[in-house]
């Protein structure tokens, strides 16, 4: 039985995850004393004894729909979204915002399989008429944060919740600003391998609302929210990265 809580994990706020997860299995009764730490995600997303996990809603839609079920989605009371959804925010250099509507940025992605870093803003730029120029996978939001700010890329889209602790704990962040974003989604949910995903639901609940206020804050967690998961899969797809 295995348990993983990857999405947003920072060395700052891995005591309040820890504390999170100790209330979940406490209200639970059951699982694993120690949060699983893998360095694939998807040997975490596709185990036959997962009990919890978050994943990211395009890989939920790719490959995980007919293998797992949702728990729920967390809220992080994201700014311009509704409860249990996000948003990418694109970020430049500082003082280079205002020249980007002029030419396709270099663009900084994390992952192909990303909703935030690259599904979101690729629908996005395709329904205003933009285009990007060259692409750089880069394996991580802070990779793509870095990116831009060392000149590597021009722009990079982040998970919203990403770019708030990066703002908060990275000095990465001063080199960078805000250049807009891309409309709201469904956030990032919680699944499990298992038939009893209320049951799981109730647990993490309520293991939120014993978390002490200040570990609530440090993770901006606001409760749970149920998203079916029709509302997942009636994304647009993500487009394949274009061919060197």
């Amino acid at each position: 039985m295995i348990a993983a809580l990857p999405m947003y994990a920072r060395p700052e706020t891995a005591g309040a995850t820890a504390r999170l997860w100790a209330a979940i299995r406490a209200a639970l009764g059951e699982g694993p004393a120690r949060l699983t730490e893998a360095p694939d995600p998807w040997k975490v997303w596709e185990a036959p004894d997962l009990l919890l996990a978050q994943t990211c809603g395009l890989p939920y839609r790719a490959r995980l729909s007919d293998r797992v079920a949702l728990v729920g989605t967390p809220d992080y009371g994201l700014p311009g979204c509704a409860p249990g959804w996000y948003r990418s925010v694109y970020v430049t250099r500082a003082g280079e915002a205002a020249r980007l509507d002029a030419r396709a940025p270099r663009f900084a992605l994390n992952d192909p399989l990303s909703q935030s870093g690259w599904a979101a803003p690729a629908a996005h730029f395709a329904a205003t008429g933009r285009r990007f120029g060259a692409l750089t996978v880069t394996g991580s939001h802070a990779a793509s944060a870095r990116a831009v700010a060392e000149g590597a890329a021009d722009l990079a889209a982040l998970d919203a919740q990403t770019w708030r602790l990066i703002a908060r704990h990275d000095p990465v962040a001063e080199a960078l600003e805000v250049a807009g974003a891309t409309p709201p989604s469904p956030g990032l949910p919680l699944i499990t391998a298992r038939r009893d995903a209320d049951r799981i639901a109730r647990a993490v609940a309520a293991g939120i609302a014993a978390l002490p206020p200040e570990d609530r804050a440090a993770l901006d967690l606001r409760g749970l929210v149920a998203i079916p998961a029709a509302v997942y899969l009636a994304q647009p797809p993500a487009p394949p990265l274009p061919s060197a």
